[in-house]
């Protein structure tokens, strides 16, 4: 979908924000322990999204590690899976978004361990390994679900609405000075 380098950062920051809201609302209900309460997320109130957009600034680390290596890997990736003759973009498309949830998630969990376990929860660094472990196996099953079916789906659906218009409007421009 993108085709200059900013379109493509312009997909990325969208991808990123809407990647870090979907996982920081679901890390929130954790958090407020709506998942192990009778009821389960059912019973999730709105302060789940207050408490997930106070850290949205993880969305800076989305960025930075998918930029820097995330998207490249999982693309590769992608591509030693699938196959340009016989694959529909569809299924590309799933592998892709997959194989990057793979990479990300992984390196996000560090970020988020680090961060929220470490340094602001006060947890020994030498638990680090398995703060690190349990955040992924906790994170890794909504990232990939969250990636295929809300965020990817999402970002390409506001990148065409943005894209579109101002192709449209270069479009326009272009006609009008033609008939000057």
């Amino acid at each position: 979908m993108p085709q200059t380098k900013k379109e493509g950062i312009c997909f990325g920051i969208i991808m990123s924000i809407l990647m870090a809201f979907g996982m920081e609302v679901y890390n929130k209900a954790w958090q407020y322990g709506y998942a192990a309460m009778s009821g389960g997320f059912a019973n999730m109130e709105n302060k789940v999204f207050l408490g997930a957009l106070k850290e949205m600034y993880m969305a800076i680390f989305v960025f930075v590690l998918s930029e820097a290596f995330g998207n490249r890997i999982g693309h590769a990736l992608a591509a030693r899976i699938t196959d340009d003759e016989k694959d529909s973009r569809f299924v590309k498309t799933l592998f892709t978004g997959g194989c990057t949830v793979l990479i990300m998630c992984p390196s996000m969990s560090l970020v988020a361990a680090i961060l929220f376990s470490v340094i602001l929860g006060g947890a020994p660094i030498s638990q680090l390994p398995a703060l690190w472990a349990g955040t992924l196996m906790k994170n890794f099953p909504m990232a990939l679900l969250w990636n295929i079916f809300a965020a990817a789906p999402l970002t390409r659906l506001s990148f065409r609405l943005i894209f579109r218009r101002k192709k449209a409007t270069h479009d326009q421009k272009e006609l009008a000075a033609a008939k000057s």
